[in-house]
């Protein structure tokens, strides 16, 4: 369980706190925050894609890869997208609560809803970022220093057509050997999507120089920026100024 800012000076720290600290500033006498990102890979969009209907306003995939705050930066930077919201999916919503999906027993796995405009933005094309960029697909049960099954690679499908262009995408690119390693995403029907706690939201965007932030998920969004650059917008989309409620 990460720990997170907090105003109070007494704040205790614990080692998923203090690990992310050391690490950064192992990173900035390399030479800065570069030197720890994640290592993106360059993939082929998919052959197979779903089509944008006409009348169809948004569309709404869940996606889990580790930690959601990366997951939600890399898409609230990505055209198209209308929303990103942090939250929980694969368990009950009673247990849909931070301290509890903690444990790894609930069956939750931290994900990220992305709304998404398919007249300006594919399916397809959301799936090509979070498998190149927002995480490591072919880590099971882990994502940089967190691991746990509510840290899976997941893809919480609404319909028939997400599922069938996810299931030919991945197939797709476990043929064409493009990761060193068989890609473990598992698909699982969407049966309920829990928006997690305020203080999840736009974690990235309103702690840019947290530490955890800093090693492991502001290299994503770079690499969103110089892979996806026709992709990528400056200005993120966020849940709180939008004035959404979560929980």
């Amino acid at each position: 369980m990460r720990a997170f800012p907090t105003a109070s000076p007494a704040a205790r720290f614990s080692p998923r706190q203090l690990v992310p600290a050391l690490i950064v500033g192992t990173v900035l006498a390399l030479g800065g925050a570069a030197a720890a990102a994640e290592t993106a890979v360059v993939i082929p969009a998919p052959s197979v894609d779903a089509a944008a209907s006409a009348g169809t306003r948004t569309q709404t995939v869940v996606l889990a890869g580790g930690c959601f705050w990366g997951v939600q930066a890399v898409f609230q930077h990505t055209k198209g997208v209308t929303s990103a919201v942090s939250g929980y999916a694969g368990g009950d919503k009673q247990t849909a609560h931070y301290e509890m999906v903690g444990s790894g027993r609930t069956g939750h796995a931290e994900s990220v809803a992305v709304t998404f405009d398919p007249q300006q933005v594919s399916l397809g094309k959301i799936l090509q970022i979070y498998f190149s960029v927002a995480h490591n697909p072919t880590e099971l049960n882990r994502q940089g220093p967190d691991s746990g099954t509510q840290y899976r690679s997941a893809i919480f499908y609404a319909d028939d057509e997400q599922k069938r262009v996810a299931v030919a995408y991945i197939a797709e690119l476990d043929k064409t050997h493009v990761f060193r390693s068989p890609i473990v995403t598992k698909l699982e029907p969407l049966h309920g999507f829990y928006p997690a706690e305020d203080y999840h939201q736009d974690f990235a965007v309103l702690h840019p120089s947290y530490p955890y932030i800093v090693v492991n998920d502001a290299p994503k969004v770079e690499n969103l920026k110089h892979l996806f650059a026709d992709s990528y917008r400056d200005m993120p989309v966020t849940v709180m100024a939008a004035g959404k409620p979560t929980q």
